[in-house]
């Protein structure tokens, strides 16, 4: 389409301005024409197959995979259990996409701040592309983009399990002759390890990343262990809302007023229904006492 759109416009020109300008466009078609043919032998990633290959996982438990941190220590992907956890696949021979993406996601996770507190999830990136991709590679990785935060570790895997790795968190990624073009986003862990979502996009805010956070912790059920400040700490989350302006979350007082109003009111029926029965109680055992003394007196 550009190259055809060049030739008709070196064909205008030859004819309105002569062969000078007309070689000048007739090059430009050429390299047009040099352009549509790198391109089209770029292999692409199918998107629509990467989505539905990352939808399709949802509601499965990753294996237990062993990984390397940063200091090339192991550790397993069952030791980020009892807690939600977000997972994102990087390679850190990539120069623009991937230190954008985690630099973006360092921004919404630093939007969850009034929402979370950090020893409440987990944050892993997975560095994909081995054996380039080591704890040593990833060190760098975080320090030059600044991730600092405690609940965040970048991981490295064995090249023997990035194939099943990538499969089981429904990751799709293509080598090209640039590095690896692949599906952008964020993998959600419940507590048990089993994956809750995947939320896609190369600019995620701190909502799309609280909200399945927020569903996750409000779904836990109430122990009997559980203490006041864990009773507080879940009224606190469900009081606090996002702010579009600032991309981050705020404690919004409105909210706890109407659920202590909310309380007050359903305590207040509680109590009125148990006075009411007791109310009636009194007056069937007085209707039975006066009923008894007259059938006394006859004897």
């Amino acid at each position: 389409m550009v190259l055809k759109a060049v030739i008709r416009s070196a064909r205008r020109a030859q004819r309105m301005l002569g062969p000078l300008a007309a070689a000048a466009l007739l090059g430009a078609a050429g390299w047009a024409q040099a352009q549509d043919a790198v391109t089209s032998t770029v292999p692409r990633l199918d998107e629509a197959a990467a989505l539905a290959a990352g939808q399709a996982v949802i509601g499965s438990t990753p294996s237990d995979f062993t990984f390397l941190d940063r200091q090339g220590k192991p550790v397993r992907l069952s030791q980020y259990r009892g807690k939600p956890l977000l997972v994102s696949f990087i390679y850190t021979g990539c120069f623009e996409i991937c230190p954008a993406t985690t630099r973006n996601l360092h921004e919404a996770v630093k939007g969850l701040d009034k929402l979370l507190s950090p020893n409440q999830f987990n944050v892993v990136s997975i560095g994909f592309n081995q054996p380039a991709d080591s704890p040593v590679a990833l060190r760098s990785f975080a320090t030059q983009y600044g991730i600092k935060y405690p609940n965040w570790e970048f991981l490295s895997p064995h090249a023997k399990i990035v194939e099943p790795l990538t499969r089981a968190f429904g990751f799709s990624y293509l080598a090209t002759p640039a590095g690896f073009d692949h599906v952008l986003g964020v993998t959600v862990l419940d507590a048990d390890g089993k994956i809750a979502t995947q939320v896609w996009g190369d600019k995620l805010t701190a909502q799309q990343l609280g909200e399945p956070l927020r569903q996750l912790l409000g779904r836990a059920p109430v122990t009997q262990r559980e203490t006041l400040s864990g009773l507080l700490e879940r009224v606190r989350i469900l009081c606090t809302v996002y702010d579009p302006e600032t991309g981050s979350y705020r404690f919004k007082y409105a909210l706890v007023m109407e659920l202590v109003g909310g309380a007050v009111f359903f305590l207040w029926m509680i109590g009125y229904g148990v006075a009411e029965w007791r109310r009636s109680r009194r007056a069937r055992r007085q209707a039975r006492s006066l009923a008894v003394r007259p059938q006394e007196a006859l004897h």
